[in-house]
């Protein structure tokens, strides 16, 4: 069992050194700005987010990530519904007539604030970014958004995780001497992205840690270590389908590109998500060669939602590990329309 345990740490710590270094998300639907900071200020309101996700239940050290949220609009003066708003009296935001009076938003600003916190094995990453956008109208129905993020971000590692012999060996170079306690890096964190989006879809560009950094723990020139904080890139897009008055359809995809992360370095992921006015939805995602999603969500009110995601994998780790829970807030400030959801942000 020790051995067992062991190389399920080891193949954790790996993932982390050589891989995917960011968080995945199962609901990014739901507040795309986790990825894209050119979504900071598209909605017409304060848009505040909290999630928690704990990833592989049942296995020891397996990665469990939360995050906070809050982006908002500045100097945006053109409060329109939208297909995704919420319930505004005498009418239904995602019905036929949105379709016939869109408009692009007037130019405006964006800004933003997030923050991560994400655990893995004897990995900790804590990270903090400030974003900010424009938004400006290319067309009466086309929106273009251009944003980044800056901070930093803290990368912790619990030396009393990584003895796997039980005699306190403190002979691991990359760690250096020390028995226990955390040893810790500090990096600057840098994101950049574009959004481009409409009525009835939207296509999305982003880049975070956008300058690769070599990382170690300590600074000792015999350890020569080889960590390497490394770019993340996604591409994203979905389109919405009136399928009758009350019912939208709204597939979406989105490819990652992580050097290292996979066979072939992309990683691909197919949702679906099914609206029943702005009240009710549900939905369910296929992550290549990881597994599958279900996904549902209620909007209560005209300033709170929620979403449930539940994750199945195909790999081995289904051997091992009891699924994937994820859950996220949603809480709406300033709210000029009594909106009861994104309306922009899908």
């Amino acid at each position: 069992m020790k051995k067992k345990i062991t190389t399920i740490t080891l193949m954790l710590v790996s993932a982390i050194t050589i891989a995917q270094q960011r968080p995945h998300y199962t609901q990014y639907i739901l507040n795309n700005y986790i990825l894209n900071p050119a979504i900071s200020g598209i909605e017409n309101y304060t848009d505040v987010k909290i999630s928690a996700r704990d990833q592989w239940v049942g296995l020891n050290g397996a990665p469990r990530t939360a995050y906070f949220t809050i982006q908002g609009p500045i100097g945006k003066k053109d409060y329109r519904t939208t297909a995704t708003s919420y319930d505004v009296p005498g009418e239904n935001p995602r019905g036929r007539a949105y379709w016939e009076s869109y408009t692009a938003a007037e130019p405006h600003h964006g800004l933003g604030l997030m923050v991560i916190n994400d655990r893995t094995g004897s990995f900790n990453r804590f990270t903090a970014d400030v974003t900010y956008a424009y938004h400006i109208g290319l067309n009466p129905t086309t929106n273009l958004a251009g944003g980044f993020s800056a901070g930093i971000s803290k990368i912790s590692l619990d030396k009393s995780k990584t003895d796997f012999s039980g005699t306190g060996d403190p002979t691991d170079p990359a760690a250096g001497a020390a028995y226990s306690g955390y040893l810790n890096t500090i990096k600057p964190d840098i994101g950049v992205g574009l959004w481009l989006y409409s009525r009835d879809y939207f296509v999305g560009v982003s880049a975070q840690q956008v300058v690769p950094q070599k990382f170690n723990f300590v600074d000792d020139a015999i350890a020569n270590p080889t960590g390497r904080l490394i770019p993340h890139l996604f591409l994203t897009g979905g389109y919405r389908f009136l399928i009758n008055d009350d019912i939208n359809a709204i597939p979406s995809m989105m490819i990652k590109y992580v050097r290292g992360s996979s066979k072939n370095d992309f990683q691909v992921e197919t949702n679906l998500k099914l609206q029943y006015r702005d009240r009710l939805w549900v939905g369910g995602s296929y992550r290549y060669q990881d597994g599958y999603a279900a996904m549902m969500g209620l909007n209560v009110s005209n300033t709170f939602n929620v979403g449930y995601a539940y994750d199945f994998t195909t790999t081995k780790l289904n051997t091992v590990s009891q699924g994937t829970h994820e859950i996220v807030l949603g809480f709406i400030l300033g709210n000029k329309y009594s909106e009861a959801c994104p309306r922009c942000n899908w």
